[in-house]
């Protein structure tokens, strides 16, 4: 089984290098600095134990590959990215490939099943990081986080479970799991609150959108008859499992929506978060303007190239006020 991980940063590099450093073979497709710095210097992951530097293949397209019928395609870009990844895919691999969608949001296994008939989810929770071009930070222990995984829209086969116990001899912690989409909309409760930290910092805090971007996506589960995790399986699975830690050097900072606009980066993922919510809420008569109001600013600030930490809370709970009224 080879991996193809499409999407090489902070999530996609720390699973590569993990995986080729225990002897899977490994083909990373990315772009940019990051590219040539992979092609040149090799891959550099950095964890509050080791800094590991390692030699793995790295191309810019996935016209450049032969495929073969024992790849694994492992999609980890932002989901804004994932419509054009997969057309690239399509072309060049065809539709039987195997693609596990390691993602945030609930959407790119739905593009995915579009177009490929064997098709994955991964819930990923990894506190991971890439700022800078050909270097991965992984700030989490005992293990590099959990990736539990399943197929789509439910269920468990033979591939799965193999991808799944291979990542948990690599370091992380990682299940087949029969309702995974379960696990991922639980995990987008979470990543509702990514815009909130990058429009006004990785310091900033506000009890008062917090709650409300919580509170306009439940009532939307509930109105959907969504299904997610309760609190005690989440602890246990979870948060029982994973710890922060420090790296010598490196400071942990904001997560991926924090981290897509201190690169500069043209766009953001909060169509498929707060989007996400928005939509459900259109759909189903619930009233999100919390959700409504992160999505438009940080794809404004994505947008004029504002770096993360520019809003202040003040002026978001302000904001809020008026479109809620």
């Amino acid at each position: 089984m080879r991996y193809i991980v499409y999407g090489a940063g902070g999530i996609g590099g720390a699973i590569g290098a993990r995986l080729f450093q225990h002897g899977h073979e490994v083909l990373l497709i990315c772009r940019g600095e990051h590219l040539h710095a992979i092609q040149s210097k090799g891959l550099t992951l950095k964890t509050p134990k080791e800094t590991l530097q390692l030699t793995i293949r790295a191309v810019s397209h996935p016209e450049e590959i032969a495929f073969s019928p024992d790849d694994v395609v492992l999609l980890t870009m932002k989901s804004q990215d994932t419509e054009m990844a997969l057309r690239d895919l399509e072309r060049a691999g065809g539709r039987d490939l195997a693609v596990v969608c390691g993602q945030n949001g609930v959407d790119n296994e739905r593009l995915a099943i579009r177009r490929f008939a064997h098709v994955y989810g991964m819930v990923v929770w990894m506190p991971a990081t890439y700022l800078e071009p050909g270097l991965v930070l992984n700030h989490a222990e005992p293990v590099g986080g959990i990736l539990d995984a399943g197929c789509y829209p439910n269920g468990v086969d033979p591939l799965i479970t193999q991808v799944t116990q291979d990542l948990t001899t690599c370091g992380f912690s990682a299940t087949p799991d029969r309702d995974i989409m379960r696990w991922k909309y639980t995990k987008l409760l979470s990543n509702v609150r990514n815009a909130f930290q990058a429009a006004c910092g990785f310091a900033a805090r506000s009890r008062k959108i917090i709650r409300t971007l919580r509170a306009e996506a439940l009532a939307c589960y509930q109105a959907a008859g969504i299904e997610f995790v309760p609190e005690d399986e989440l602890q246990a699975r979870v948060r029982s499992q994973i710890k922060l830690a420090d790296i010598e050097g490196h400071p942990r900072t904001g997560g991926s929506s924090w981290q897509s606009l201190m690169r500069g980066l043209p766009t953001i993922e909060a169509d498929f978060l707060n989007g996400e919510i928005v939509m459900l809420g259109r759909l189903h008569g619930i009233p999100t303007p919390c959700n409504a109001l992160l999505q438009l600013t940080v794809n404004d600030m994505a947008r004029t190239g504002r770096k993360p930490g520019s809003m202040t809370v003040a002026d978001l709970e302000r904001q809020l006020d008026e479109v809620s009224s």
